[in-house]
């Protein structure tokens, strides 16, 4: 039996915890699952794993070779680009995850033009503003927005988030338009329910400032917070990547532009660089190209 594809499937099962979800990720049957890992045990002489109907553990043995599993996997990876894998047509099924206003404004775009350059990689793309469990969701690459990462995944920064504090004309044109935090705080506030929370955050000559506000409409979903500002409902605060169209035609309205929000983190997020499929590889570089810069792009023509 392979070997290598037992120590892959070895690897899979010690990080998933389910040889069940080994088998989806691998595209092999339970039984094919466990078979690898016998013979595994069978070429270390010593039992790897404890197995119980609810969960799967390492034994003291098994911690050891997970190790070196890992390793040789990164050698072979190392071996198959040095044979010319970095040119072979990246092909096979990635699922991606990311919120939902990204995904609308900026992430579908380019997987289409990434599928336009390698028409053999299909894409299953989830959009939720829940932070998904990248094993439990078996998810090869989640695009997050945050300043606040899990130390058990790998990132890579693809460009920073920007927001601004805006209202519509009609609005203004209703309430006035603040000049200072002190006379902002007379206004009606459109929130993100699990965003800035009960303040927001800005950076005024260098210095942090705090502005707790009261909201007059909570929603979890940004494309609401939009409409709602839109329609004359209050201040909120969005990302440039989703309103930079509104900022440009005048139907939204920069205010107290000295006081820049909290800029977030946009990053790609998966759970290993070992044995990373060739698909997956190659959509990184290419978000990576795309996104990064000093400005992200949709911030380069900003207003």
């Amino acid at each position: 039996m392979d070997r290598l594809t037992a120590a892959r499937v070895f690897v899979e099962v010690a990080e998933r915890g389910s040889l069940t979800r080994t088998a989806e990720r691998l595209e092999m049957s339970p039984a094919m699952v466990s078979r690898y890992l016998a013979a595994m045990e069978g070429w270390v002489g010593a039992r790897l794993l404890h197995r119980t109907t609810r969960r799967i553990g390492l034994t003291d043995a098994g911690e050891a070779v997970l190790t070196s599993c890992r390793h040789l996997l990164e050698i072979a990876e190392d071996v198959q680009h040095l044979a010319g894998n970095r040119n072979r047509e990246p092909e096979g099924k990635l699922r991606i995850a990311t919120s939902a206003s990204f995904a609308e404004a900026q992430l579908t775009t380019a997987i289409v033009d990434f599928q336009n350059l390698h028409p053999r990689v299909q894409v299953e793309l989830l959009a939720t503003d829940r932070a998904v469990d990248l094993v439990e969701d078996r998810i090869d690459l989640a695009v997050r927005i945050t300043n606040s990462l899990d130390p058990a995944v790998v990132a890579r920064p693809l460009a920073q988030c920007r927001s601004v504090l805006c209202a519509s004309s009609r609005y203004i044109e209703r309430y006035g338009r603040p000049d200072s935090l002190e006379s902002l705080k007379a206004h009606r506030f459109i929130t993100h329910a699990f965003g800035a929370g009960a303040q927001y955050r800005f950076r005024y000559q260098g210095q942090s400032v705090e502005f707790p506000l009261t909201g007059t409409l909570f929603t979890n979903e940004t494309s609401i917070l939009r409409r709602a500002v839109l329609e004359g409902a209050g201040v909120g605060m969005l990302p440039t990547y989703y309103v930079g169209n509104d900022l440009r035609s005048g139907a939204l309205v920069r205010l107290l532009p000295d006081y820049a929000p909290e800029p977030l983190g946009i990053h790609a997020v998966y759970l290993s660089r070992r044995h990373r499929p060739l698909a997956l590889h190659h959509l990184l570089e290419f978000l990576v190209q795309r996104f990064r810069g000093e400005l992200a792009p949709w911030d380069r023509d900003a207003t």
